[in-house]
């Protein structure tokens, strides 16, 4: 249990930790999806931010919905995304914090979210997006409405990411931290300084 502790305490006192061992991946699911499982393919490790042969498109329209809960609250400070190129680029990007009951579309448009995002068209790398931190301050699950894409029929994701770090430790959620980071970025930032790693961050450029 002491290392248990000691993950946290090095978890909560980064600002630059990525949440990827904090995501409750086997509940992560998705509106408007071609495959519903693609949701939960596109949360992938830092090392797999470029893979292109997986990825999440949109079904009848260029409108989807991720919806990604944590394993415990957390302080998120950016979304990470690639996207799809040309016309399955999304346009907008409309972010809610602690809606898990947003079940449909006509939801999200009655819901104001805590934060609209125009993403770069054009762009083929990974990007970050700076979110508001005093709306994303105590955060248990995020919804993602992405939609407006170029084309006007096809949204694409192949990477979705945070940044954060953790703000209150549940004891339902301390064995999601014992889980081994898929690469050292995915690790706290405090344990990857320590092992002088310092090769790979998990800033997006």
């Amino acid at each position: 249990m002491e290392g248990n502790n000691s993950l946290a305490a090095d978890l909560s006192g980064t600002d630059l930790s990525n949440l990827f061992p904090l995501i409750d991946r086997e509940n992560v699911h998705g509106l408007n999806l071609v495959t519903p499982e693609q949701a939960k393919a596109v949360i992938k490790p830092w090392s797999e931010r470029e893979d292109t042969t997986v990825y999440a498109d949109s079904g009848v329209d260029d409108q989807m919905i991720i919806h990604v809960p944590f394993a415990q609250n957390v302080r998120v400070k950016s979304i990470i995304l690639k996207l799809g190129r040309g016309e399955s680029t999304p346009r907008h990007l409309r972010v809610y914090a602690n809606y898990p009951n947003i079940v449909d579309f006509s939801d999200a448009e009655n819901i104001t979210p805590h934060l609209n995002i125009s993403l770069l068209e054009g762009e083929t790398a990974v990007v970050e997006y700076p979110l508001k931190v005093a709306a994303f301050s105590s955060v248990h699950s995020l919804s993602l409405y992405f939609r407006e894409s170029v084309g006007g029929e096809l949204s694409r994701v192949y990477y979705l990411g945070f940044k954060g770090d953790v703000r209150t430790l549940r004891k339902e959620g301390t064995n999601k931290l014992e889980v081994a980071a898929a690469d050292a970025a995915d690790a706290p930032l405090v344990d990857r300084l320590a092992q002088k790693t310092g090769g790979q961050q998990t800033t997006a450029r």
